[in-house]
């Protein structure tokens, strides 16, 4: 986000002679520079980032040497070939390989002075094992605003083009779910608005898996969609509200961080938070009642932006070179469990 603010106004008003003077020939001289034969631009060194287990996958993906630009990113490469761990500007360890002990941390082979990143998009309540971690990683990847290199699984862009039309609705409110808990927070809730709202609830939970093509065009037929994160964390807003709800075309209801956290991402009128209601069942009332109107003024930020998801691992992986200029040296977690878990 910018910060507003206002800059100095630069007033030409009462300067004498002399410092009319000193600007024309400092134009002068730098009109000179710039008619000044150059050669070519210095070569700027690739930054190489080793991935050292490729999340949740026993091969990597091919990562061929213009990976990184196709995202924007020049003069970065990625690889898995771990005989470049003492050549590797960057390191980069996903937790849950680490947590599953699939792979292990190479502390003997570890050139002095090479940055370290842990990369997890869990949430804490799904990150076991960071103890073991101390004073070892420089730098952190998640989707944490605060993160050294901060991913989030989604933003608002721009919208170039017309917006595609709103898809027909025929049912009311929609939940896919495959790992259903009694315990989480999302299940007591739905059992709440179960009495007074009709939700259609699909995926493996309930018998009623969607196959990978059909989850955004059976969302579409729904006015709602239960954006329910399956634990309730700072900034932890996932692909439940980006990818399920705002590009299916339906309103996320969401659970999850605060109002205020899913308005530093989209506009406030584009999602019902469960916050803003007394009980679930003036939750269901609201959603229940609304007419088509109402309805249609959830959608006005589709006129001007459009989701742009990032649940790619290798552009995640990328942006790390877009950020490693800005990044703290010689930074270190000494605590990576205590700040992930705050």
């Amino acid at each position: 986000m910018n910060n507003a603010g206002c800059g100095p106004t630069w007033r030409l008003q009462g300067w004498g002679a002399l410092a009319w003077g000193a600007l024309l020939m400092a134009l002068w001289l730098l009109w000179l520079l710039e008619l000044a034969p150059r050669g070519p631009p210095a070569p700027q060194p690739a930054i190489t980032i080793l991935i050292w287990h490729w999340p949740f996958a026993d091969r990597s993906p091919e990562l061929p040497s213009d990976t990184c630009a196709r995202y924007g990113m020049a003069h970065c490469r990625l690889s898995t070939n771990r005989s470049l761990l003492a050549s590797a500007d960057v390191v980069v360890f996903h937790h849950r390989e680490l947590e599953t002990q699939q792979s292990l941390l190479p502390l003997a082979q570890r050139p002095p002075g090479q940055p370290w990143v842990w990369a997890s998009m869990e949430s804490p309540s799904h990150t076991h094992g960071l103890s073991h971690f101390r004073g070892i990683f420089n730098w952190v990847l998640s989707y944490r605003r605060d993160s050294d290199i901060f991913v989030p699984y989604g933003c608002l862009e721009p919208r170039l083009g017309p917006s595609p039309a709103l898809p027909a609705k025929s049912g009311l409110a929609a939940w896919v779910v495959s790992n259903f808990q009694a315990r989480q927070r999302r299940a007591g809730l739905y059992r709440q608005l179960a009495p007074h709202l009709r939700v259609d609830v699909f995926g493996r939970a309930n018998g009623r898996p969607l196959c990978a093509d059909c989850l955004l065009p059976t969302v579409a037929r729904y006015r709602f969609y239960l954006s329910f994160e399956n634990s309730q964390h700072r900034d932890y807003i996932t692909e439940k509200f980006w990818r399920n709800a705002l590009v299916a075309g339906a309103v996320p209801v969401v659970l999850g961080p605060p109002r205020a956290t899913y308005e530093a991402f989209a506009p406030p009128d584009a999602f019902v938070h469960v916050d803003d209601f007394g009980s679930a069942r003036e939750l269901a009332a609201f959603l229940t009642g609304m007419n088509e109107s109402r309805y249609r003024r959830f959608f006005a930020w589709r006129d001007r932006l459009r989701v742009r998801l990032l649940a790619d691992w290798r552009e995640r992986f990328c942006t790390i070179c877009a950020r490693y200029p800005h990044l703290p040296r010689g930074h270190v977690y000494e605590d990576l469990e205590g700040w992930f878990q705050d």
